[in-house]
């Protein structure tokens, strides 16, 4: 019971998602001594899911493996490709692979939304006993994995708050500093820089703003107003890729931050979701538009120097007759846009709500 209590102890000490599965796949490997114990997460759009390793530890690995975060969704197995995890995730019950080697394979998660499962290989089949442990193990770690969600996420889109803006900016861009400093290659290399893997791509962050938002909301009431924001929210996870970062920061403006090969590629992402919005009817309310603005990230970027570039982007955008997405480097070479070096690293002084 005290080798159970110490793995649970070890399973809620993170409060980094990001190592959280490979933290579970330890402790169950520590715990039942499988030949091998892997989490496996379903990433991509209703028209191509797939399979995405979130940590895998074999016989002979001392710590977890997993896909990078930037792989590219073609190269991952397709989610019809295992249809034991599908059954698993489908009936909620541990579906069980014969071989010399069975394989278990656990529902990690009920959410549609947010398939993932977990599969313990092993000498034997699992006992009863066992099985009902792993199901004991893998409640507690969902219900932590649900407080997380309730302190990171947006209640009403399930976006990512503004709280976890700041971590998430430092880790990528320390992350990419070998490929931020060197920028200004990227910039004139041409068509070659869409042959860079995307970890060495750099990063941009973007800022967008629902247009007129307040006349929705006095028009048709706040209630159809956050059903807007629920839908915008829902296009955005279907136009962007499922590595890029999606935030709400309060009120109509939602953040993107994101790698792409080069500016021209960033701003055809912003483009294709305002385009799309364009096309799409929102219940009593019709079409909307939004003003983007989107900028690279520098060496040396806080979390509110980029932001504010990014947003006096939107600024602009708004200023020039609104539904449109601006690049903030193309707005200071064209001298739409006075380059300010010394921009405060304080998101919080900016405005969050427009109209």
């Amino acid at each position: 019971m005290s080798k159970v209590v110490d793995q649970l102890a070890a399973l809620t000490a993170f409060r980094d998602r990001d190592v959280g599965d490979a933290t579970l796949a330890s402790a169950l490997r520590d715990l039942l001594q499988p030949c091998a114990v892997a989490v496996y997460r379903c990433v991509g759009d209703e028209s191509d899911r797939r399979w995405l390793t979130r940590a895998r530890i074999g016989p002979q690995d001392l710590v977890a493996h997993a896909d990078p975060l930037w792989t590219d969704l073609a190269t991952l197995a397709p989610l019809a490709g295992h249809p034991a995890r599908l059954k698993a995730l489908r009936q909620q019950t541990a579906v069980v692979l014969a071989g010399a080697q069975p394989t278990t394979v656990f529902p990690l998660s009920d959410d549609r939304d947010d398939l993932a499962v977990l599969e313990l290989q092993t000498d034997a089949p699992l006992t009863p006993a066992a099985q009902r442990q792993v199901v004991g193990i893998l409640r507690i770690y969902r219900n932590f994995q649900a407080l997380l969600d309730y302190s990171e996420r947006d209640t009403l889109t399930g976006l990512l708050n503004r709280k976890t803006f700041d971590d998430a900016f430092y880790k990528v861009s320390s992350a990419g500093m070998p490929e931020l400093a060197a920028a200004s290659d990227l910039a004139s290399a041409g068509d070659e820089r869409r042959n860079l893997p995307l970890a060495d791509q750099p990063h941009f962050l973007g800022v967008i703003d629902i247009d007129h938002f307040k006349a929705v909301n006095d028009n048709h009431g706040h209630l159809i107003g956050d059903e807007v924001l629920l839908l915008l929210s829902r296009l955005m996870r279907a136009v962007f890729r499922f590595h890029d970062r999606l935030y709400r920061f309060g009120g109509e403006e939602f953040v993107v931050l994101m790698r792409c090969p080069g500016d021209e590629e960033a701003g055809l992402a912003f483009e294709r979701l305002r385009s799309r919005l364009r096309a799409f009817v929102f219940p009593q309310v019709g079409t909307i538009s939004v003003s983007a603005g989107f900028t690279r990230l520098r060496p040396g970027d806080a979390p509110g120097m980029a932001f504010a570039r990014a947003d006096r982007a939107v600024y602009w955008a708004k200023a020039h007759g609104r539904d449109q997405v601006c690049s903030h480097a193309t707005l200071v070479a064209s001298g739409d846009l006075a380059e300010e070096p010394n921009l405060a690293d304080e998101v919080g002084d900016v405005e969050l709500f427009r109209t």
